[in-house]
């Protein structure tokens, strides 16, 4: 799997890259990724990549140029071209799923009042959205995007039980957990994980990710 992010703030991403699970599994090789600044192919002595935008407004817009040299520099036969914007399609464990099924995904952040739709309609496999709100530019929704993804690599976590375990990873939410020590400040945790009763446990854990389903969100039931 590699990772191409285009921004304009490139050292937004500097300690991200560096750090937990991303970070590790760059080192082992797992997972390749690469920052870009925009500026970079831009022509003009200023290295301008916005313009105000046509019919008026607030606001400027992303140019074209320098965005369609840059992807088409970066794209390859088995890329994937994502655009992180809010109104493109809601990121869930699913839509996770099948980028990280991807060999290549170059993330394009806005940032302005967005990018000149001609690189929307020509370049653009997929739009995708963290949530209905807006940032000032689209890095951090990509640095998500490559935590998300990055987790489900094989090889990448410890522990690949830990996935299974995971809120939306069967359409259930994660389970209340518990560590030493056993009763902290008289609350005790419950007495059947001190039972030692692996089937009673499982059974206890498929209930409590039920019961919290229910209660937090019922739209996944």
């Amino acid at each position: 799997m590699r990772f191409d992010v285009l921004t304009l703030f490139p050292a937004m991403l500097e300690g991200f890259l560096r750090e937990s699970v991303v970070g590790k599994a760059i080192e082992r090789g797992r997972v390749e990724a690469a920052v870009h600044n925009l500026r970079d192919w831009a022509t003009d002595k200023h290295q301008i990549t916005d313009d105000r935008p046509f019919g008026g407004g607030a606001g400027m817009v992303m140019k074209p140029e320098p965005i369609f040299s840059a992807l088409e520099e970066l794209r390859r036969e088995n890329s994937t071209i994502i655009y992180l914007a809010p109104d493109g399609e809601r990121l869930d464990h699913s839509l996770v799923l099948e980028m990280a099924a991807k060999p290549h995904l170059i993330l394009l952040s806005g940032h302005y009042e967005g990018i000149d739709e001609r690189v929307r309609e020509n370049l653009i496999d997929r739009e995708i959205s963290i949530g209905d709100y807006v940032l000032t530019n689209g890095t951090l929704p990509a640095a998500i995007l490559i935590d998300a993804v990055t987790r489900q690599i094989p090889g990448v976590l410890g522990e690949a039980q830990s996935l299974k375990q995971d809120s939306f990873s069967d359409g259930l939410l994660g389970l209340p957990q518990y560590t030493r020590p056993a009763d902290f400040r008289g609350m005790k945790i419950p007495d059947v994980l001190l039972s030692g009763d692996h089937s009673k446990i499982e059974q206890w854990r498929k209930a409590q990710r039920k019961s919290r389903t229910q209660e937090r969100r019922p739209d996944l039931l």
